[in-house]
């Protein structure tokens, strides 16, 4: 830890200089730096100090700082990472701004999943299952195999299963026990749920001679009804000559859709009108009973019915619960029967309990969220206009936004239009009650709202697609799109050419391929290892064993296996490059050095208490048991503390104010320092307590000292600098040296040339001669340039320069 002695003050919290009061209501409240004001308490005395006029006195300024202030924060709501610009150099301030975007919007996931699974719970698979059991499942009761709803085969089924089984579900009379119900028990199903209005049986017929009969057998067959369709619907009324064997002329008498405020409906074979022959079955279970069968003594099923409804609501207030059911039993062209049925489940009904009226503030808050995010895309679409939606996640976030306009504008619609539903249907319970069309939207909104509910979950990948971890996926089908795209066009060739070769080899004989689409599901399901083997080869011997093992061999051996491969390759490459490079941005560093520096903070606290505690050891210089103001400030000041920080401490803990701390002042500020220490240890110590990498990252980022370890080590660093200080100085003079050689060698290269060109051009001289001539020019030379061969005498640094040459040395030199 490095103090410097002309440190700024510090501003110091849960240290024993806090702004906090004491037994004896003594505070130091330390100011920002901008105003450098501070304020000492001391037995209920107010002292002010002021170095410098606070900062923002002037009201204006005032004014326009705050309004800057409100801007800003306003506007920081909505900061993300596109909105700001030039984020990205700010590697922290990056982070921080996608964790924020990440934090709110993991809240608004969750609050649209509590809407979600407030609409939905694992009480309407239990409702729909005991009503699908009481309504479908019961046989019809006689000796041999009688059916079930789901056994329906026949007009004589349909008559046995709707007079026993189905009527007796809906109006059941007496109790186990056989004791009969009362007025108030009657109207429910399993005792429990309550038949909203009078359950309606519908029926849709087609024309005679809607079909063309071969001429060769228009003498035998002089009747044709067609499969149903809505052109050849027959409208007309129908029944036995004499009416007045009709209990029932109502259903026998063909109303409109628009009459009945129907819906079309689908069945296994078609898709049929919303009007028809309709009857409302009374609540009586004999009345019923009674109409049922005149129904069926008078024919009112013949070979013009293409399908028969029975619809019904049932409301369940122990759960809040509506089933709406459709019991459907088609009569194609060719003869039979198929039944089918729907159990619609729903919660129309929203707030009633306080678990409801929570979801209530969730939708409120989702609305905030959903405007909220509005705004949000609003600024991104201004910002970057066009270019905005070239991003796959900005069109994911427009169209999140859209459903959930859509979804918020239906649940209000659904509340409205339950509410007058059920005020028509209490002013009159002897009608039908109509909870049809309600129920399909409400089924298509719990749709939207799931499809919500995944493409919100989804758009987490966004927050965390900085990460090159989180990138892997996304760019392995990126890379490998065209070879994917490539390859299905292949695949699908093949795929399509066994699927049409199943349908026209099987379709007559197996369900599985009886239609086109359903042979296609068949051979998908084969991928995956659902297949009957046995139903293709009883359908053909010979043919469905090649189907099956070609198709087998070619799309799940070679082309399957060559999708794989395709995958793994590229994601091979994608790892290998992403080894290579680092990740644009880490949150695990970034926690790290967070949690660093709030390690370093308290380590930097505690070393400051722990400077203090030894201040109070070591103040007393006189050893005459107080702590004088001076005493105090001369030990603190050579630990780097400054005058201001110095003197708060001291005016914190002296209580008299003499300027003196006596011998109970002292313990006082020993005991509030040796609990401060421990608290902070305490810290410490439950940070490194954490998992591995924390503990790493203590020893990586929290190497602290004392300040007596300090003072070492800054001795021996000033010892370091001497001696390096002497070892550059020695390098320098040696440097010279050879510098200085250098030029003596240059020297005396250009004296032997001069030398040397001087006897060439003096031939005339004899030998003797000579040899005077370049002695006399040798001694000229050496007394002309000096070579500093003389002693200089001891150096600087201990040592001496080598001798002075003699003449006759520098002669044998040359």
């Amino acid at each position: 830890m490095a103090i410097k002695k002309d440190a700024r003050p510090i501003s110091y919290n849960n240290s024993a200089f806090d702004d906090q009061t004491l037994g004896d209501k003594t505070s130091i409240g330390l100011s920002s730096a901008n105003s450098d004001v501070f304020v000492v308490q001391s037995n209920g005395k107010k002292a002010s100090y002021s170095h410098s006029e606070p900062y923002g006195s002037n009201p204006v300024a005032q004014h326009r700082g705050f309004g800057r202030s409100i801007l800003h924060g306003i506007r920081s709501l909505w900061a993300t990472r596109q909105t700001e610009k030039d984020l990205g150099k700010d590697k922290d301030l990056y982070v921080k701004t996608t964790i924020r975007e990440l934090i709110i919007y993991l809240a608004f996931v969750s609050i649209l999943c509590i809407i979600t699974f407030g609409m939905v719970s694992s009480k309407t698979f239990y409702f729909t299952t005991v009503l699908r059991t009481i309504l479908t499942e019961r046989k019809v009761s006689g000796d041999g195999a009688q059916p079930a709803y789901d056994d329906i085969g026949s007009f004589d089924d349909f008559w046995a299963v709707m007079n026993e089984p189905v009527l007796k579900g809906l109006f059941n009379k007496k109790w186990y026990n056989n004791e009969n119900l009362t007025a108030d028990q009657s109207g429910y199903v399993l005792f429990e749920n309550k038949i909203l209005g009078l359950p309606r049986l519908r029926q849709l017929r087609v024309r005679n001679n809607s079909c063309v009969v071969h001429r060769k057998f228009q003498s035998s067959i002089r009747e044709c009804y067609a499969p149903y369709s809505s052109s050849k619907e027959d409208r007309n009324s129908y029944g036995p000559e004499n009416k007045k064997l009709l209990k029932t002329p109502s259903a026998w008498q063909h109303k409109t859709s628009s009459e009945l405020n129907g819906l079309s409906s689908s069945g296994l074979i078609s898709r049929y009108g919303g009007g028809g022959f309709v009857l409302d079955l009374t609540r009586d279970f004999d009345i019923a009973q009674s109409e049922i069968a005149n129904l069926k003594t008078n024919l009112w099923l013949d070979r013009g019915t293409r399908v028969v409804f029975l619809d019904f609501t049932l409301y369940n207030a122990n759960i809040n619960l509506f089933c709406q059911i459709k019991l459907t039993v088609e009569f194609p062209a060719a003869g039979g029967a198929i039944p089918s049925k729907t159990f619609s489940t729903v919660k129309l009904i929203r707030y009633v309990s306080t678990m409801d009226y929570f979801v209530l503030a969730c939708e409120i808050l989702f609305i905030i969220f959903t405007v909220y995010y509005t705004v949000e895309e609003v600024l991104e679409i201004t910002r970057f206009r066009l270019q905005y939606f070239k991003t796959i996640w900005n069109v994911l976030d427009v169209l999140i936004i859209c459903i959930s306009y859509v979804c918020i504008g239906f649940n209000v619609y659904r509340q409205v239009k339950v509410a007058d539903i059920l005020d028509e249907l209490l002013n009159d319970q002897s009608t039908f009650a109509d909870f049809e069309f309600l129920t399909y939207w409400q089924l298509q909104f719990n749709n939207i709202i799931a499809f919500t509910v995944f493409l919100a979950w989804i758009k987490i990948f966004k927050y965390v697609s900085f990460n090159k971890t989180m990138t892997q996926l996304s760019t392995t089908l990126s890379r490998c799109a065209k070879d994917v795209l490539g390859f299905s066009v292949m695949f699908m060739i093949v795929f399509l050419a066994y699927a049409q070769l199943g349908y026209l080899l099987f379709g007559t004989m197996v369900t599985d391929y009886k239609t086109f689409s359903t042979s296609i599901f068949t051979l998908f399901r084969i991928i995956l290892g659902d297949f009957d083997f046995d139903a293709i080869l009883d359908a053909h011997r010979i043919l469905g064993p090649i189907f099956f093992l070609t198709y087998v061999f070619f799309v799940f051996f070679v082309l399957l296996n060559m999708f794989l491969a395709i995958i793994n390759d590229t994601y091979a490459e994608v790892k290998n490059d992403m080894s290579t490079q680092q990740s644009e941005f880490e949150l695990g560093e970034y926690f790290k050095k967070s949690y660093g520096k709030v390690l370093e903070r308290l380590h930097f606290k505690r070393d400051r208490v722990i400077d203090i505690q030894e201040a109070l050891k070591n103040a007393d210089i006189n050893k005459d048991g107080v702590i004088e103001f001076e005493e105090w400030r001369r030990d603190l000041k050579a630990r780097g503390y400054t005058d201001t920080e110095i003197e708060n401490v001291f005016t914190r803990y002296d209580v008299d104010g003499d300027g003196v701390l006596r011998i109970g002042e002292q313990d006082t500020f020993k005991n509030d320092l040796s609990a401060q220490e421990n608290d902070l240890n305490k810290n410490i110590k439950g940070f490194k307590d954490g998992t591995q990498d924390r503990k790493k990252s203590v020893q990586d980022n929290t190497n602290h000292i004392t300040f007596d370890e300090f003072s070492i080590l800054r001795q021996r660093m000033d010892r370091m600098e001497y001696s390096v200080g002497n070892i550059v100085s020695r390098i320098d003079d040696v440097l010279q040296k050879l510098e200085s050689m250098e030029k003596v060698k240059a020297k005396r290269r250009e004296a032997l040339t001069r030398i040397l060109n001087t006897m060439t051009n003096e031939n005339h001289l004899n030998e003797e001669h000579k040899q005077e001539r370049i002695e006399k020019m040798i001694r000229e030379e050496l007394l002309e340039n000096n070579f500093d061969r003389q002693t200089p005498g001891a150096s600087r640094y201990g040592y001496q320069s080598a001798p002075s040459a003699r003449p006759e040395q520098i002669d044998d030199e040359y």
